[in-house]
C-alpha cells in the first residue's frame, strides 16, 4: 500500500478517477484558458498594429497615461497572486483559517486593481478627453484594458463567493445556511460599495491637494460607518461555529480559482509591458 493510502492523505495533482490523471475540473479551466489565450492575443495584436499606424486625430499616449499610478496597481495585482499561492498552499494543508486570511487579501488587493482602473479611466475621459468613440487608440486600449478588468471582477467574485463557501456547516439546518450565506455577501457588498467610495473621493482631493480631515469625515461620515460596521459583521461570520464541510478535499477548487487567477495576472503583465511601458522606450 502506498504511503499516501496509508497516512490518507490527498493527491492534490492526480485524480485516479480520469484516465488522463488530471483532475476534470483542472481540465477544463485549462481548456478555457488556452481559448482565453487567443481571444487576449487577438486584442493585444490589434492595438500593437494600430499602434503603430496611428490616424492623425490619435493623441499621445504619454500624455495620457499615469505610468505611476499604473505601476501601482500592476504591483498590487502582482502581490494577489502572492496571497493566491498562499491560499492554494494553506488549503492543500487543510488549514481552512489561514486560506480565508490569504483569500480576504486576495479579494482586497483585486478590488484596489479596480479602484486603480476605475479612477485611471475617470481621468482619461474627464481629463483627457479620451474616450473610447473618438479615436482608434482609444477604442483598443479601453476595450483590452476593459476586458482585462471585467476578467478581475469575475475573479473577485468568485473569490467572495469561495470565501463564503468555506463557512457551509458540516450539518447545514435546513435553509439557514443560505440565508447566511446571502446575509454574507450582502455585507460583502454594501462594504465594498461604502469603502471604495470614500476612497475614490480621497485620492481625488488629495490629488487637488484640498484634503483636510473635517471635511472629508463631514462629507462621507455615512460611507465610513457602513464601512466599519461591515467589518465587525465580517468578523463576527468568521467566528468558528462549530464543524465546516470544506477542507483539504476543496483544494481542488481552490487550485482552479488560482490557475484562474494567475492567468489573470500574466495577462495584465503583457498589457502593462506591451501599451503602457512600450510607450516610454
Amino acid at each position: 500500500m502506498s504511503d499516501h493510502a496509508a497516512t490518507g492523505t490527498i493527491d492534490h495533482h492526480h485524480d485516479p478517477s480520469s484516465t488522463t490523471g488530471i483532475p476534470n475540473k483542472k481540465l477544463l479551466l485549462w481548456a478555457f484558458l488556452a481559448s482565453d489565450c487567443m481571444f487576449f492575443g487577438t486584442l493585444i495584436s490589434t492595438h500593437l498594429v494600430y499602434r503603430q499606424h496611428p490616424p492623425p486625430d490619435t493623441p499621445s499616449a504619454v500624455s495620457v497615461f499615469n505610468i505611476e499610478l499604473t505601476s501601482f496597481s500592476t504591483f498590487i495585482l502582482l502581490m494577489s497572486s502572492l496571497m493566491m499561492a498562499l491560499a492554494v498552499s494553506a488549503i492543500q494543508r487543510g488549514n481552512v483559517r489561514a486560506m480565508r486570511s490569504a483569500l480576504l487579501f486576495t479579494i482586497l488587493f483585486g478590488l484596489t486593481f479596480l479602484w486603480c482602473q476605475v479612477y485611471e479611466f475617470n481621468h482619461f475621459v474627464f481629463e483627457k478627453h479620451m474616450t473610447i468613440t473618438n479615436s482608434i487608440f482609444g477604442s483598443t486600449f479601453f476595450t483590452l484594458t476593459g476586458t482585462h478588468g471585467t476578467h478581475v471582477a469575475i475573479g473577485v467574485l468568485w473569490l467572495v463567493l469561495m470565501y463564503i463557501r468555506s463557512f457551509k456547516p458540516a450539518k447545514p439546518d435546513g435553509h439557514g445556511w443560505v440565508a447566511t450565506g446571502l446575509a454574507h455577501l450582502a455585507v460583502f457588498a454594501v462594504s465594498i460599495v461604502a469603502v471604495l467610495s470614500a476612497v475614490y473621493h480621497l485620492v481625488g482631493s488629495l490629488e487637488e491637494k484640498t484634503f483636510s480631515v473635517g471635511s472629508f469625515v463631514g462629507g462621507h461620515w455615512l460611507a465610513l460607518i457602513v464601512g466599519v460596521a461591515g467589518l465587525v459583521a465580517l468578523t463576527r461570520f468568521a467566528r468558528p461555529h462549530g464543524a465546516v464541510d470544506f477542507g483539504e478535499s476543496n483544494a481542488i477548487d481552490v487550485e482552479s480559482m488560482g490557475l484562474y487567477w494567475h492567468f489573470v495576472d500574466i495577462v495584465w503583465i503583457v498589457i502593462f509591458t506591451a501599451v503602457y511601458l512600450l510607450e516610454y522606450v
